[in-house]
């Protein structure tokens, strides 16, 4: 199981980048917010799905991300240098933390869910799941929690339930309006 970290400070491709964690406390939402803007980096990064090549990052990209206090996720919202959404990128995790610099990070359980801007819904990785149980890098209960908590996603994104859409929208707003206030 890897330990990932909000601000990627091991990411060789970024040269220069901002980052700034938030607690947030609402009725809507309850955890950290953490927000990402790519300035400069060696190359952009590209993904392909069913066909289809994305610009996941690159300069003037911002990725926010969501750690849902008492859940086994945390989404990444990837949106470009004009403010569109990209991808939304659920990590499936065993854990969320935060460091002594306050900087969340989470225990990965390898099954990520893709929601692209079209409605395409991808469950991604399973396979390393399998893997990583077979390897005994994760325990059976485990591997159980990341496919219930994938499956348990999956439904609510189905059913239109899925509310970091909204949310993350309506944070990545309200980011925006804060640095124009600050600068």
């Amino acid at each position: 199981m890897k330990r990932k970290f909000s601000d990627r400070a091991n990411w060789r491709r970024i040269i220069r980048k901002s980052y700034n964690c938030l607690t947030l406390d609402s009725d809507e939402f309850k955890g950290l917010v953490t927000f990402y803007r790519i300035h400069e980096l060696r190359e952009p990064l590209w993904k392909e799905y069913n066909g289809r090549r994305l610009c996941l990052a690159d300069r003037g990209y911002l990725w926010m991300q969501h750690f849902p206090r008492g859940e086994h996720f945390v989404v990444t919202t990837m949106f470009d240098d004009k403010g569109r959404v990209v991808q939304w990128y659920i990590d499936i995790c065993k854990t969320q933390g935060l460091t002594d610099q306050h900087v969340p990070w989470f225990d990965d359980l390898y099954l990520d869910v893709v929601v692209l801007p079209t409605g395409e819904v991808f469950l991604l990785d399973e396979d390393e799941l399998e893997e990583a149980l077979r390897d005994g890098e994760v325990t059976g209960k485990e591997a159980a929690l990341a496919r219930k908590t994938a499956g348990r996603l999956l439904s609510s994104i189905r059913n239109g339930r899925f509310r970091y859409f909204t949310l993350s929208l309506k944070h990545r707003k309200s980011l925006t309006e804060r640095e124009l206030r600050e600068s």
